[in-house]
């Protein structure tokens, strides 16, 4: 990996041809200081040149090898991943796996052995069958609505998931999601998407962190793009953070200004 270096200090940065260790990527990716009451949302997305952000419905064609250990070093980092259900209907959750090369930094963060997984849906339209439900390392969080359907809800919690009320009607609120996440420890927050539910934290303003790679890709079509759904009245406006580039692979970081 080429090329780490905050954006407005390129006169530092480290451009030996090498890859980049995954403790580097961990520093250079690290959550800011949260007070008591904090709490992060950070973004995690690929898009192509053109603007996709999936190929035949899925991410994966347009990734690569070091997207991917950027993709793991920041689920390792977080508290909770936090995704939205037709997502979890496309890309195949799983649980979260404990990886050993992040176990001591998770360990002096205060953090389980990995993330916990929090699927938002309004319908809670899963298959509880899957492992993501019946045998992750930390019980699967299930964020809906109060109008969820009771049938479901009570299927979801038999299966071991933990139903989390974030939303007075039948979906769920970003900023009270947000809240309710940091109110049980998960203040270090990842979302992965999809555009749908990232278009829904881009709209109630309470994404603080983008961090999106531009995969050297075109692939025209009707692909949706990272974020979805409504416009905002203003377009909100991010300060750069940090760049890193690999095999053409820009893997971009901005944060709330």
């Amino acid at each position: 990996m080429r090329r780490l270096f905050p954006v407005t200090d390129q006169t530092s940065a480290d451009q030996t041809d090498r890859e980049w260790s995954l403790d580097e990527l961990a520093e250079a990716y690290e959550y800011p200081e949260l007070g008591p009451d904090g709490h992060w949302l950070r973004a995690n997305m690929v898009s192509t040149l053109d603007g996709a952000a999936q190929h035949d419905g899925r991410s994966q064609p347009i990734s690569g090898e070091t997207d991917m250990r950027i993709f793991g070093t920041l689920r390792a980092l977080a508290d909770v991943v936090v995704v939205g259900a037709e997502t979890v209907r496309q890309e195949g959750y799983r649980p979260a796996r404990a990886r050993e090369a992040f176990s001591a930094r998770r360990a002096a963060a205060g953090q389980g052995p990995a993330p916990v997984i929090a699927v938002v849906s309004a319908s809670l339209d899963l298959d509880f069958a899957l492992p993501l439900f019946t045998s992750p390392l930390a019980p699967t969080l299930v964020l809906t609505g109060a109008a969820a359907p009771t049938d479901r809800v009570t299927e979801a919690a038999a299966a071991g998931a933990q139903v989390v009320v974030a939303g007075d009607g039948a979906g769920v609120d970003p900023l009270r999601a947000v809240r309710e996440l940091a109110d049980r420890g998960l203040r270090r927050q990842l979302t992965e998407g999809g555009p749908r539910l990232l278009g829904q934290f881009v709209a109630a303003d309470v994404l603080d962190e983008l961090c999106l790679t531009i995969s050297p890709t075109l692939t025209a079509g009707d692909a949706q793009r990272i974020s979805g759904g409504p416009s905002v009245t203003v377009p909100h406006r991010l300060a750069p953070a940090c760049l890193l580039e690999e095999a053409g692979f820009l893997f971009t970081r901005y944060r709330r200004i």
